[in-house]
């Protein structure tokens, strides 16, 4: 199975992220979704087999779903050779796109982005469970005392950082939201975000999944908050199996977990260059990424969209 880790299009770069390589195509842009992997700050030199796809089809999914509760920057997934075509005329160029594209990239509408991480929280895992035991908070909220790992909030938690390419995301503050000119749409957020993590927990459930916790990203467009970049993937949530759900320990998730739990006891100091994965271990990962697809979408993950 073939590993796309980068992408060298002949189209304008908008911007080269972790794991998305993102073209500009006017007032749309174009976001490609690669097999890269991340963790600790780090991306990995190996990939994830159809990682990429898994992103981009879970998040067209959830966009799709979403609509109602907030606008977002969706408009359609590259699936077949009239969309590249598309691209073309879009972008003005006369040549060959590959075939890779399809599955793996969505067209999006240009938005101007709030760099702001919007999380939620539903339960108490990562961070939020080391960083409760030691303050009893997490964020600027205060939580019952005698909290377990991994127990469900009494209700979920707004808990936004800081989002930088050049530091680590560090808790928002009211100095961060002044400087950052959003004090006017810090309430919005906080009550979409809310909204959409309420109606995916409901629909998860159903599913079999508990979402412990998520990140979402907005921006503007034409003015009007939009949700943006991904949605509800492993890349971006903690999805646990709820019929394996025991409160006061770490779960079993549905996402990069065996990538953290090697690198940790590999014995990395978490400084470049990073290690490669051995094989288990990419394996594991892609059969956990292609686990959660299917769950909430009940379908098998598609190379060609359209069919």
């Amino acid at each position: 199975m073939s590993v796309l880790l980068q992408t060298s299009l002949p189209l304008p770069l908008f911007r080269h992220g972790k794991v998305r390589d993102v073209y500009d195509l006017g007032d749309k842009l174009l976001i490609v979704s690669t097999d890269r992997i991340s963790a600790f700050d780090a991306v990995l030199p190996c990939g994830i087999p159809d990682k990429g796809k898994v992103l981009n089809q879970l998040s067209a999914f959830w966009f799709e779903r979403t609509a109602h509760i907030i606008p977002n920057h969706f408009i359609k997934v590259i699936d077949s050779n009239v969309i590249l075509n598309e691209v073309k005329n879009l972008s003005g160029y006369s040549g060959e796109l590959p075939n890779c594209l399809a599955g793996r990239s969505m067209i999006v509408a240009k938005a101007e982005r709030i760099p702001v991480e919007c999380i939620v929280r539903g339960y108490l895992s990562g961070s939020a469970w080391a960083e409760y035991k030691e303050t009893g908070k997490v964020g600027n909220i205060h939580l019952p005392s005698v909290m377990k790992e991994s127990e469900e909030l009494p209700q979920p938690i707004f808990t936004p950082t800081t989002k930088s390419d050049t530091e680590h995301d560090r808790p928002l503050n009211e100095q961060d939201i002044k400087n950052l000119g959003i004090k006017e749409l810090i309430g919005d957020l906080e009550e979409k975000s809310l909204l959409i993590y309420c109606y995916a927990r409901d629909y998860a459930r159903n599913k079999g999944i508990i979402i412990a916790d998520t990140k979402f990203e907005f921006g503007l467009i034409n003015d009007k908050l939009a949700l943006i970049d991904e949605l509800l993937t492993p890349d971006s949530s903690r999805f646990w199996d709820a019929s394996q759900y025991k409160p006061g320990q770490s779960q079993i998730s549905f996402d990069k977990q065996p990538v953290r739990d090697w690198l940790l006891a590999s014995g990395w100091n978490k400084e470049p260059p990073s290690p490669t994965l051995p094989p288990e271990v990419i394996e594991a990962t892609t059969q956990r990424y292609d686990k959660i697809h299917e769950l909430f979408t009940g379908k098998e993950l598609a190379t060609d969209v359209s069919s």
